[in-house]
């Protein structure tokens, strides 16, 4: 047995970026907080499978969950980074569009972008841009200044050593098998161990006064346990390749194009990484498994085509295959339109708190969202 308990006040499901944040955040307020992972690691999902970029909150709908959550998180990550030495970097980006009709709707996204409160928007023209990006082909861009870079697994270990020092206990390899309603609880049970080896699982049961569900890919899945099938994610596979190290002079920051107009994706971008590389994507595939990320990868020819507009200079020679992530999307494949973040109470289970559909800007917005969570609980604990 792991968890030697029989009881808790709150169990998180899921290791990610968003599970740790909330596990500090609840760890404050309120003893017997445990976090549980399937993974060996924390953070091995999305959380480290992807850009890694914090975002300024310029694309989602005013009003909206991610466009409050985005801002007010990627102002509390800054400080959380450079008060705890996770490396990060507020580099700014380029959002850049090719001749008129283009550029107004970056006009367009500028005001989308002030209305939920990013701050130093400005247009540049065709020479701001070649001086900050000599490589880049642009008319004009679109400068967010507030937009960094960040090292996720970093802010994984970070967020969790936090969490644990103010005596949350954070058990990895601990699937969950079983949520159970109960009068004044939700039966928690684990099945702990290394799956690989049969002989070392164990299970066993807590019960929890308050369950708050941060699984991510499977967030619609834990949901179900307790009766809820509203909720049904579609996973979406995003690519990387990474320029080779000589041509890595090529993109100095962040350079995004005009998102798609379908809003699946940002469309494929620029981002120089804190290590100094620079990744080229990713792409958007809607794919039936949570887990596949590697079948029938593309080739680096196609992220040529994709990217050339930007970068007119690149070379099929110049890529590499690199890392995939897959997003836990709501939207259906043939649907459009931007999915807003499910932070609430279950009605079906008042003693669980819903997190479904964190895909980006889940990553910038960890302490926000963390801090909403914490809300809730509050509201289920006292």
């Amino acid at each position: 047995m792991l968890f030697h308990v029989e009881r808790a006040n709150i169990v998180i499901i899921g290791g990610g970026v968003v599970g740790c944040a909330v596990a500090r955040a609840v760890a404050r307020r309120w003893s017997d907080v445990f976090l549980v992972e399937q993974m060996p690691k924390l953070g091995m999902g999305a959380s480290t499978r992807n850009s890694g970029v914090i975002h300024s909150g310029i694309y989602y709908p005013p009003g909206s969950l991610k466009a409050q959550l985005c801002v007010a998180g990627n102002r509390m990550l800054h400080e959380f980074c450079a008060a705890h030495d996770v490396p990060h970097r507020n580099c700014g980006k380029l959002v850049v569009a090719h001749g008129s009709q283009q550029e107004a709707a970056l006009e367009h996204l500028a005001e989308n972008g002030r209305a939920n409160g990013v701050n130093g928007l400005r247009m540049v023209d065709r020479a701001t841009v070649r001086a900050r990006e000599p490589h880049i082909d642009a008319t004009a861009a679109l400068e967010v200044p507030s937009t960094g870079i960040v090292l996720a697994e970093d802010l994984v270990k970070a967020l969790a050593r936090i969490a644990a020092g103010q005596g949350a206990s954070i058990l990895t390899r601990a699937r969950v098998a079983k949520l159970e309603e109960r009068a004044e609880c939700v039966a928690v049970t684990l099945i702990e161990g290394d799956a690989s080896s049969p002989e070392t699982l164990s299970e066993e049961t807590v019960e929890a006064r308050c369950v708050i569900n941060c699984a991510g890919l499977y967030a619609d899945e834990i949901a179900a346990m307790l009766g809820n099938r509203s909720y049904r994610i579609y996973p979406v596979r995003g690519e990387y390749c990474e320029l080779v190290r000589a041509k890595s002079y090529l993109v100095n920051n962040l350079v995004y194009p005009l998102p798609h107009t379908d809003l699946l994706t940002l469309g494929m971008h620029f981002t120089r990484t804190i290590w100094g590389t620079v990744l080229v994507g990713p792409t958007a595939d809607y794919i039936s498994a949570k887990n596949d990320y590697e079948n029938n990868r593309l080739p680096v020819e196609e992220f040529v085509r994709r990217a050339k507009p930007l970068l007119p200079e690149l070379e099929a020679a110049d890529l590499q295959l690199a890392y995939s992530g897959i997003r836990a999307k709501l939207t259906p494949p043939g649907q459009t339109g931007v999915a807003d973040f499910i932070i609430t109470r279950d009605a079906h289970a008042p003693r669980a708190i819903q997190l479904i559909g964190i895909e980006s800007p889940g990553l910038t917005s960890c302490l926000a969202i963390a801090e909403r969570v914490a809300s809730l609980a509050a509201e289920v604990l006292n």
